[in-house]
Formats: structure tokens, sequence, C-alpha cells
């Protein structure tokens, strides 16, 4: 039975719906002065890597200030259209049954994501799973930009070994960074990537529909 599980937030827990590239162009413009043309790439990266080369494309000069400036921002709009976010969005299916059988386990949770820590609390609050989540000992934007360097943050705050963890997300950049770690990495293809490239991870779900199933699978 593992001793903590960490999760990621976006397509493996929940779905905005398009919501949240909003609200992430409206955070830009906010804090840039200037109108959202083209972001960089999202797939498996972290909020501060999404800035800084979305800046670059529109020739801003990023600094550690731009971020927290960002983050304070995005984190804000996301607490303000809650509401909005509850009506578009929702928490996939099983999601919400596989973290309250993990909290009966007495199963230690937390996640870990690429979102800034405001933003990723509200959403978890409007969709009712944070409760389950040990908040505090997760990892988030502001502590890294690759998924091996959140890892890390994650394990050290919950004082848990790599192999004592299993960590869940939907992208090869998720299975990548729990393999480089060394923690157990069960993929769920509730994202963008297909079940055959996410192969890599030990364990390959397709959903989290099946409560039992993913207890099996998680050795819990």
């Amino acid at each position: 039975m593992p001793e903590l599980v960490l999760w990621d937030i976006d397509h493996t827990l929940m779905a905005t719906r398009g919501l949240g590239g909003e609200l992430w162009g409206q955070a830009f413009e906010q804090v840039t002065g200037v109108e959202l043309r083209e972001q960089a790439d999202v797939t498996g990266s972290t909020e501060r890597v999404i800035l800084r080369e979305t800046a670059r494309l529109h020739d801003i000069a990023y600094d550690e200030g731009l971020f927290t400036r960002f983050a304070e921002a995005l984190g804000t709009l996301h607490m303000r259209r809650a509401a909005e976010l509850r009506e578009r969005g929702h928490a996939l299916p099983g999601a919400a049954g596989v973290l309250a059988a993990l909290q009966d386990r007495g199963i230690r949770q937390s996640v870990v994501t690429g979102n800034v820590r405001k933003a990723a609390e509200a959403k978890l609050a409007t969709f009712g799973l944070d409760s389950y989540l040990r908040l505090d000992e997760g990892a988030y934007a502001e502590d890294g930009e690759t998924r091996p360097e959140l890892l890390r943050a994650a394990l050290t705050r919950a004082g848990v070994d790599p192999k004592s963890a299993v960590f869940i997300g939907d992208t090869p950049a998720d299975v990548a960074g729990g393999l480089e770690t060394g923690v157990r990495v069960v993929a769920v293809a509730t994202g963008r990537t297909a079940a055959d490239e996410l192969r890599d991870a030990d364990e390959v779900l397709a959903d989290l529909s099946e409560t039992n199933r993913v207890l099996e699978t998680l050795g819990a």
C-alpha cells in the first residue's frame, strides 16, 4: 500500500472546458498590458515555463517579478469566476470516488501540478476535491519548472521516500518525471494523450471511473 498518492490536476482530476485558457489570457494581458496573440505549448509544462515562453513570443522581458504578478492575477481570476468554472467544467468521472476511497484507507494524498497554487486550490475547491488532499504537502508552479523538481519538492514536504509514493498523471511529461524521480507512475488516458503514448508508465488506466480497479492498480 502506498504511503502517499500524488495527483496531477488538469485532465487527471478535472476538466475546465476552455475556461482555464480564457483566464490565462486575461491574466497575461492584465500583468503585461499586451493582448495574448499566441500561447506557448502547455502540454505537461508548468505555468512558469509557459509564461516565460509566451512572453518571449510577444517580445516581453521575463523575470521573477512578472511570474509573481501573473500567479497572483491568475489565482484571483479563478477565485472570482468559480461559479462559471463550476458551470462549464467538471470533476472527471470517478475522481471524487477514488479520492474518498483512498482517504478511507488512511492513505495521504496531495497534488503535483504545473498550476500556480492559488489557481490549483480554487479549482479543487470548486469541484469539492480539496478536502481529500493535503495541499501543504503538494508542489506547484512556484516550486520549479519540471515535473521531477515538483515531485521532489512534494516528497520532501511530505517526508516520504519515492519508493513509498505513487504519482498519477495524464501526460508523457508526468510519466517521464515520475520515472526519473523514482516514484511509481500510474497514467490515465483522460487528457489529450492516447493510452499507447503513456505506455512507459508502470500502469495505464483508461480513466478513474471504476474505483475498485483504480484502488487495485494503486495497491490500495
